[in-house]
C-alpha cells in the first residue's frame, strides 16, 4: 500500500505525526509513505524508516511573493513531482484550507482527513472524500494516530505511540563522548522565554556536575543571547549553527535537556530524550511533550514563566541524572 502525507508544519506538528506512521507500519506490513512537508522540516520524515519519498513545499516562501517568476516554476516542478505517482490513500493531517487545497487537492488518490467538527479549518473538508471524526480532547499525537487508524482500517493501539527515529541517530557513534546536557533557551514568542539570568544561574548549579553545557542557537539574535549565557563558564559551549539533523545528533546524546516550548522540545521527546520544558501562559496539556521521561514545570501561581527559579529546575534536572 502507498500513501500520501499531508502534514506540512510546524516541527512539533510534523513529529507529532510519526507515531501514526509507526502504528500503520506495523498494522499493515508493506505500507510505504511519501510526506508532502514544508521546505524547512523536510529532513523529519526521512528519519523515519517508513518513509519513501519527501516532497518539500515552500508555501510559506511562496506566500511573500506568490506572482513571482520562481515561485511560480516552482509550484509547477511541486504539482509534478506531486502527481508523478498515484496513491491508494491520501491522509492530510493538517487540517487547514491551504495545505488541502495547495496540496491535498492536486494528489491522485482517495483523500481522507478530518471532519468539519474535528478540523481547525471546516471549510478544508471539501477537499477530502472521506472524512473522520476525531476526539479534540486528547493529544495531538493520539488524534492523528486515531486519523491514521481510521483512514487505513486498522485498530489504534492502546499502548503509547512509538516515533520510531531514535534509532536513526544510534546507529552513528555519538558527536561528543564527553557527558553533556544541552539547553534550549530560543522560543518566539516573548513570553515563553526564560529570564536570561535563571539561565545563568542554573548553568552556575551545575557546576560541580561534571558535565559541559551546549548551547544551540538559529538565528543570530539567539546566538548572542547563548554566547551571554555562556559568559564565565568554561564548561558552557556555543555551539555552531547546526543543520536540524546535526541538531538531532546533538539532543539525540544529551544525558538530559532542559527546554522552554519550542519545536526543539519536540524534538528531544521523539527521540527519547530526558527533558524538562518550562512553560508559562501556553497549556501543555494537549499539545506538550509526548513520550518518555518528559517532564513539565509551570508557576505555582501565575502564568508568569519567570516564575519559575532556577533552583526549582535545578533540583528536578538533578533527580534525574
Amino acid at each position: 500500500m502507498q500513501v500520501l502525507i499531508v502534514k506540512t508544519s510546524s516541527m512539533g506538528d510534523v513529529l507529532h505525526t510519526l507515531p501514526a506512521l509507526t502504528d500503520a507500519m506495523h498494522a499493515i506490513p508493506g505500507i510505504r509513505f511519501d510526506w508532502a512537508v514544508e521546505e524547512g522540516f523536510a529532513q523529519i520524515p526521512s528519519w523515519h524508516p517508513a518513509v519513501d519519498r519527501v516532497l518539500p513545499i515552500a508555501i510559506r516562501r511562496w506566500r511573500k511573493h506568490w506572482f513571482g517568476s520562481q515561485q511560480r516554476e516552482e509550484r509547477v516542478q511541486f504539482k509534478r513531482e506531486l502527481q508523478s505517482r498515484s496513491y491508494d490513500v491520501v491522509i492530510d493531517a493538517q487540517g487547514l484550507i491551504k495545505s488541502a487545497a495547495l496540496v491535498t487537492r492536486l494528489a491522485k488518490g482517495v483523500k481522507h482527513g478530518l471532519d468539519s467538527r474535528s478540523a481547525r479549518e471546516p471549510l478544508a473538508t471539501w477537499w477530502y472524500e472521506k472524512r473522520h471524526e476525531i476526539d479534540k480532547q486528547q493529544h495531538a499525537v493520539e488524534r492523528t494516530r486515531e486519523l491514521f487508524a481510521k483512514s487505513l482500517g486498522y485498530e489504534k493501539p492502546a499502548t503509547q505511540g512509538d516515533y520510531a527515529i531514535a534509532s536513526h541517530f544510534l546507529a552513528e557513534p555519538p558527536v561528543d563522548t564527553h557527558p553533556y546536557l544541552v539547553f534550549l533557551h530560543a522560543t518566539t514568542r516573548a513570553s515563553k522565554h526564560w529570564p536570561e539570568e535563571h539561565w545563568r544561574e542554573l548553568i552556575s548549579l551545575m557546576s560541580d556536575r561534571g558535565l559541559r553545557i551546549k548551547l544551540p542557537w538559529g538565528a543570530e539574535h539567539e546566538h548572542q543571547r547563548a554566547q551571554r549565557l555562556a559568559e564565565g563558564f568554561d564548561y558552557a559551549d556555543v555551539l555552531p549553527k547546526l543543520t536540524l539533523e546535526q541538531v538531532a545528533r546533538t539532543l539525540a546524546g544529551a544525558k538530559a535537556v532542559v527546554s522552554v516550548d519550542t519545536g526543539l522540545s519536540h524534538l528531544t521527546a521523539a527521540l527519547d530524550r530526558p527533558n524538562i520544558t518550562l512553560y508559562g501562559p501556553t497549556d501543555p496539556g494537549l499539545i506538550g511533550g509526548y513520550g518518555q521521561n518528559q517532564f513539565v514545570l509551570k508557576p505555582d501561581n501565575g502564568n508568569e514563566i519567570s516564575d519559575i527559579s532556577a533552583a526549582v529546575v535545578a533540583a528536578r534536572l538533578n533527580s534525574l541524572l
